[in-house]
């Protein structure tokens, strides 16, 4: 009778639609550039979900992929340039579609107060002054050399960092007189940093693509993570960081 009884309850199962779940850690690679917005994500992912637990690695985009092509464990990849996640699903670590969940832009970045003076992207060009930037494989580096092509401007940088916030840190500290990096890092940055527009940051627009690894070890918190950074929620947290829409 327990059998008859068991068989009953799992053929009516299949003909109602089961509600997915999520649970458990997941770690997602991210672009540093992304600090704050995902670490709020994750916050609000893990109170929508109990039971699940979002770990990040935050660092520049080309290193991220670099050590996800050498086997390291990840659940989920979120980049900030098309070709370092290119670099990744060119090896199969990752094989989904990846899908453009926003968009940022550089800005000049000074010290409170602008101490150096800075009125424009030729002042990158002056010796006397001290300029930071990003390493051209980054993706922060990649944008300021479009934009420096664009203007015709050779700039003179003093230092060539691994990823945006540790230019970011260098304008912070009042160690540079002026940095490029995105806008949405100067608005975190708060009162220690001012940022200043320029015309040529059109020119070099970066698109923020997002995927589950292949070997994802929990490859259905995963894709709910992703879910919800593409989801109303995430868009609302993703604009109040200052990034645009796809």
């Amino acid at each position: 009778m327990r059998r008859v009884l068991a068989l009953v309850l799992v053929l009516a199962g299949c003909g109602t639609t089961q509600p997915s779940t999520s649970g458990g850690e997941i770690t997602v690679f991210a672009a540093a550039s992304l600090t704050e917005s995902f670490q709020q994500l994750g916050e609000e992912f893990e109170a929508a979900n109990p039971g699940t637990k979002v770990s990040f690695n935050f660092a520049g985009s080309s290193a991220l992929a670099q050590q996800l092509n050498q086997g390291a464990p990840a659940d989920v990849f979120a980049s900030a340039a098309p070709a370092n996640m290119k670099q990744v699903t060119d090896t199969g670590t990752i094989t989904a579609t990846p899908t453009t969940f926003a968009k940022n832009t550089l800005q000049i970045a000074v010290p409170k107060g602008n101490p150096g003076k800075i009125t424009g992207l030729a002042d990158f060009a002056k010796g006397d002054l001290k300029i930071a930037l990003c390493a051209e494989q980054v993706p922060c580096g990649a944008a300021a050399k479009k934009v420096f092509a664009a203007a015709k401007i050779t700039p003179s940088p003093d230092t060539l960092e691994q990823d945006v916030k540790a230019v970011l840190t260098k304008v912070s500290l009042g160690e540079v007189d002026a940095a490029l990096v995105y806008r949405t890092d100067v608005q975190a940055a708060g009162d220690k940093v001012e940022g200043e527009d320029f015309a040529e940051a059109s020119s070099a627009v970066n698109d923020y693509p997002i995927a589950p690894l292949a070997k994802a070890p929990n490859a259905a918190t995963a894709k709910a993570f992703v879910d919800y950074v593409l989801s109303e929620k995430g868009k609302k947290v993703l604009a109040a960081a200052g990034f645009t829409a796809p």
